[in-house]
């Protein structure tokens, strides 16, 4: 049962957090309409559609990004005024233990985290969406990209692509190979070509110095095209070759597990980097009870200095944390570390810090 102290540390707590959010949403949203002011304005955008499909859907993207930062902020802000104020003293003088004072802070930072977690699995992806359809009609008209070089994935259990690049702008593919197994994945036929180019929408591609080459045993039929180009309907379009770059904020986390599997039927590693966006969205909401209770840790004790100094370390451990998880994102992504692990690192060795620093505090 939640006592007068509880009430009184959630109040201050959720309090403080939300007339923060609110400051920095609405910084936020001004700084991003002064980048944009000239595309935002243009004859050819409706303003409703900036209000309500742009602006409306930014708030929660951007939210979704600074909870966990504002929660570690503003919980050292209103601590250190109730250590400031000797109220911290007051509380432990009276007999209640340091334990029982984190019970609020516990309290509250999970509800955060709840919140958190089903924004990020569900309701921000959505919102999401509607903010990137309106950027990518009226503010960046380009957002895909090709899968890269050297690109190999399978069409079905026995077909397979090869593609040494793919160029977007005028659907041109080079150094192109099919080929196609039987039910022991013995290679049975073969395509080859130097380049392909799309020649009617869906499939339907030109094949330009191409070789054909199907085999039965141990004999080999083979047809040379050089110098030739040939028509032919492949399993391919287009979009198989490029990914939407913003594809994984679009996203249930529903959706998102559904497309991982795909994409690892077909052997690409982009699930690698979806699989590191699932885990975020469930790491977050923890790190904001880690970071919750860090602050208490190091606001609640009175020192020379006050709110300035419980500040200053809460944002250069706030920026310590954004930039570890940054590059354990990175490493992830680029060296193929577990996913799960790299995302769970930062939240780890922040958990360790933070019980040192509940050890250590004044009690």
């Amino acid at each position: 049962m939640l006592r007068r102290l509880d009430l009184y540390i959630i109040k201050k707590y959720l309090g403080t957090f939300f007339y923060a959010i609110l400051l920095i949403t609405m910084i936020a949203i001004v700084i991003d309409f002064s980048e944009k002011v000239e595309k935002l304005l243009a004859p050819d955008v409706p303003f409703k559609d900036v209000v309500l499909e742009y602006y409306l859907n930014f708030i929660p993207w951007i939210n979704g990004l600074l909870w966990p930062l504002f929660a570690l902020l503003s919980v050292i802000f209103f601590t250190s005024r109730l250590a400031k104020n000797a109220e911290i003293i007051a509380i432990l003088s009276s007999g209640v233990s340091y334990f029982r004072i984190l019970r609020p802070y516990l309290i509250a930072s999970i509800l955060l985290a709840v919140f958190l977690w089903i924004g990020n699995n569900y309701i921000i992806p959505k919102s999401t969406k509607i903010k990137n359809d309106f950027e990518a009609q009226y503010i960046n008209r380009s957002k895909t990209k090709s899968l890269g070089y050297n690109t190999h994935f399978f069409l079905s259990p026995t077909e397979k692509v090869f593609l040494r690049h793919y160029r977007t702008k005028d659907t041109v593919g080079s150094t192109f190979r099919y080929e196609k197994f039987d039910a022991n994945q013995e290679l049975v036929y073969l395509l080859k070509a130097n380049r392909i180019t799309l020649e009617d929408e869906p499939n339907l591609w030109k094949l330009h110095d191409y070789e054909k080459r199907s085999f039965n045993g141990l004999k080999e039929n083979y047809i040379s095209g050089k110098g030739e180009t040939m028509d032919t309907l492949l399993s391919l379009e287009p979009s198989d070759f490029v990914r939407n770059t913003k594809v994984m904020e679009n996203m249930t986390t529903t959706d998102l597990l559904e497309f991982i599997d795909i994409e690892q039927e077909r052997g690409l590693d982009t699930a690698q980097a979806m699989k590191i966006e699932v885990h975020r969205r469930s790491a977050d909401p923890v790190t904001i009870i880690i970071l919750t209770l860090m602050g208490v840790a190091i606001s609640s004790r009175k020192v020379r200095g006050g709110l300035g100094f419980h500040l200053a370390a809460g944002i250069i451990l706030g920026a310590a944390f954004v930039l570890i998880s940054r590059f354990s994102m990175t490493i992830s992504n680029n060296l193929s570390i577990n996913p799960a692990f790299g995302m769970w690192l930062p939240n780890i060795l922040f958990a360790i810090l933070t019980l040192v620093l509940i050890a250590r505090a004044q009690k």
